[in-house]
């Protein structure tokens, strides 16, 4: 029997707490920990928890469950400790420049970063190009929501003075998006202060976005999302094809078990950085190639 992968989840977030779940259910995964910024013990999980990843011994792959702007940094100093990393790095204008630094760092320790392997930027974008393998020429269109972002909520949150928030997606059709924020302030907070930070914030300054201070933000909490993506383009001599893609999910738990798909992925390729359209899909499977071949 094949020696199963030794993970490390990194955060215990929304996300971590369903990465956790994912590898405990892979049968090629081993949990060996989970890293947080205090080791406190997770309540009904027989799991080590530790504040320092080099306190787990052997690490084949770390997920990376932190906020997105934590995550190239951190991926960089697990790369150059010999640990391979996952990530669900989600700020699409600067993957080119994470990449290249990344797959710098992963080439001279031998190991491998899979970047950005969340469901969007991810799986989506394995779609995205799919369509367009189909249809050289014409228009994709990809509509978000209606749901919660946990990356735009996530830099809501880090903004001084506020307590808690959510950030809604709302499709307006054709690729164009609207976001509606919900804040919860600290005590003494300028609600005007925190949404003009807000407004000026690079995941927000290209959309169309309302800020609302609320008293509570758990009372609307939902991490529900979704998305429909369509190509109208030319194949080969033939207009008007038209193709869709559509699903509605639980945010962090699809994230999280792209994550791990793509944690088996990562062992499977030479020391380098990818995103997930460079990955064969295949190696995202359990399993030796044949068996999945055989359903082809």
């Amino acid at each position: 029997m094949a020696q199963k992968l030794k993970v490390a989840v990194v955060g215990y977030g929304n996300t971590g707490k369903e990465a956790v779940i994912g590898v405990l259910s892979a049968p090629d995964m081993e949990l060996v920990g989970v890293v947080r910024r205090k080791a406190a013990k997770i309540d009904n999980l027989d799991v080590k928890v530790v504040e320092d990843i080099k306190d787990l011994g052997k690490v084949d792959v770390a997920l990376l469950c932190t906020p997105t702007r934590q995550m190239i940094e951190a991926a960089a100093a697990y790369l150059a400790q010999g640990i391979c990393t996952v990530d669900s790095f989600d700020i699409h204008t600067d993957i080119a420049a994470a990449r290249k630094k990344l797959d710098a760092i992963a080439k001279a320790n031998g190991t491998v970063s899979v970047l950005s392997a969340g469901w969007d930027p991810g799986t989506d974008s394995v779609v995205r190009v799919l369509m367009q393998a189909m249809a050289p020429k014409g228009v994709t269109y990809t509509n978000f929501g209606v749901g919660m972002s946990m990356g735009h909520s996530v830099a809501v949150r880090s903004k001084a003075g506020v307590k808690d928030a959510m950030s809604l997606t709302i499709p307006e059709g054709q690729g164009i998006h609207s976001r509606r924020v919900y804040v919860e302030l600290e005590e003494g907070a300028d609600f005007e202060t925190v949404k003009n930070s807000i407004l000026t914030d690079p995941y927000f300054i290209h959309d169309a976005t309302i800020v609302e201070q609320v008293d509570d933000v758990k009372a609307l909490f939902d991490v529900g999302h979704g998305v429909l993506m369509e190509r109208k383009g030319v194949s080969c001599s033939a207009n008007n094809q038209r193709f869709s893609f559509s699903m509605s999910i639980d945010n962090p738990a699809l994230t999280s078990q792209i994550m791990v798909a793509y944690a088996r992925a990562a062992m499977r390729q030479q020391p380098g950085c990818y995103t997930t359209i460079e990955i064969p899909v295949i190696d995202l499977l359990p399993g030796d190639r044949d068996s999945w071949i055989k359903l082809v």
